[in-house]
């Protein structure tokens, strides 16, 4: 063999040998996520990263929801949990009592992206003692939808306050073909509840639902189905999609829900729908704030490259990307400036609401509240088989020392 062929076989053996360690040295983050949507953008996401940084391969997995927790929480016991993944706030403290997140804040603060989120996203998404594990990526506020034909036809201006509220509905109802307010009796109406009674002082916690205060801002929305009759009799029985549906049909001129129906809504009414905050009870508003975000978990090996990962799905122009398959709003300013997934009032109107959104507190007396005590409670003061007092010492008996 010559000299000349020797040397080019030992280039190519350096050349295949660097690139075995180039190939060794490159790092796989796992990274579980949950999208319905047929359309879905994470392998343009994953591509366009991977491109940015070649010694990083993500391994993206479309978990079905339904089981999306019983699979992340079996992976963590079983020491297979991935890299990263899509969490939300009724987890942390499972899982921060497993040990398996990692603690993000330190990351947060020297990120540059840092001064692009939101202002209140990282206050609402903190943990216990305020330590950040969460990094937010998507998000939705519950708001004030509005008819804006039936306003303009009674010559009224959309609520600011709780008492222009119950005014309004008073004058919009029309009975039995009109209510002035579509109100969500049923399962998962506790956080419309929550912008008339949580806003006035009410709190889940000892003592909190029973003050006069709290018994009496909730014997004023139980007054408004009762006394005032601005409320659809269905109202006791009724869920999102009675809502929603009377809403559309011109059966109610205003209820609450988040930016997830505007789309809907906008292709039955078109400018006939508008949206605002929700009003003010006593000076203070109270709003629902919905929420999904990222987490690094603690047995991850790769944690540098599953947070380089986390960070890039937050950047403004990705995370617009991320938010088209699900409907919800994007954590940035810019983002949410660009955002046009949405017409431009439901944005503002949620934008808008973001400073005063809160979370309920995370603990197991709240999942009964939410899940089935609230419902129940809600649908006897409505119907009068309890007064609204007795509504209140009902549920305040989930909230003790």
């Amino acid at each position: 063999m010559s000299k000349i062929t020797l040397k080019c076989a030992a280039a190519a053996a350096a050349i295949v040998a660097g690139l075995g360690f180039a190939q060794a040295q490159a790092e796989t983050v796992r990274f579980w996520y949950h999208f319905d949507n047929p359309e879905n953008p994470m392998s343009g996401l994953v591509q366009k990263f991977e491109k940015q940084n070649p010694d990083i391969t993500i391994e993206a997995d479309n978990v079905p929801w339904n089981s999306y927790y019983d699979n992340l929480y079996t992976a963590i016991i079983g020491g297979n949990a991935p890299d990263a993944a899509m969490v939300k706030l009724f987890a942390q403290p499972r899982l921060v009592e497993m040990g398996a997140l990692e603690p993000i804040g330190d990351r947060i603060d020297a990120w540059d992206g840092k001064k692009e989120l939101l202002d209140n996203l990282l206050k609402l998404n903190a943990g216990p003692d305020d330590t950040q594990y969460y990094l937010p990526i998507q998000y939705v506020v519950l708001y004030l939808y509005y008819r804006a034909d039936l306003f303009k036809e009674a010559g009224l201006e959309p609520p600011k306050t709780c008492e222009e509220f119950r005014e309004d509905a008073k004058k919009l109802t029309k009975a039995p073909d009109r209510y002035g307010f579509g109100f969500r009796g049923g399962k998962g109406g506790w956080d419309q509840w929550g912008s008339f009674v949580l806003s006035r002082g009410a709190k889940l916690e000892p003592g909190g639902l029973t003050t006069p205060e709290a018994i009496k801002a909730n014997q004023w929305l139980v007054d408004m189905f009762q006394t005032d009759k601005s409320i659809p009799p269905s109202a006791p029985n009724d869920g999102f999609q009675e809502i929603i549906g009377a809403f559309k049909s011109g059966k109610t001129a205003m209820t609450i829900h988040h930016i997830g129906s505007s789309n809907d809504l906008v292709a039955a009414l078109g400018d006939k729908v508008s949206a605002v905050p929700v009003p003010k009870c006593d000076g203070n508003a109270w709003t629902s704030y919905g929420d999904e975000s990222l987490a690094l978990f603690s047995a991850s090996e790769n944690k540098d490259a599953a947070w380089k990962w986390m960070t890039f799905l937050a950047e403004p122009e990705n995370n617009i990307e991320f938010v088209k398959a699900t409907g919800q709003m994007p954590v940035t300013k810019t983002g949410s400036e660009q955002y046009d997934g949405h017409p431009k009032r439901f944005v503002e109107a949620t934008v808008n609401s973001l400073p005063f959104a809160h979370v309920l507190p995370q603990t197991s007396a709240t999942a009964d509240f939410v899940n089935t005590e609230w419902q129940t409670a809600m649908q006897q003061a409505l119907t009068g088989q309890i007064t609204a007092e007795a509504m209140m010492e009902k549920l305040q008996g989930l909230f003790t020392e």
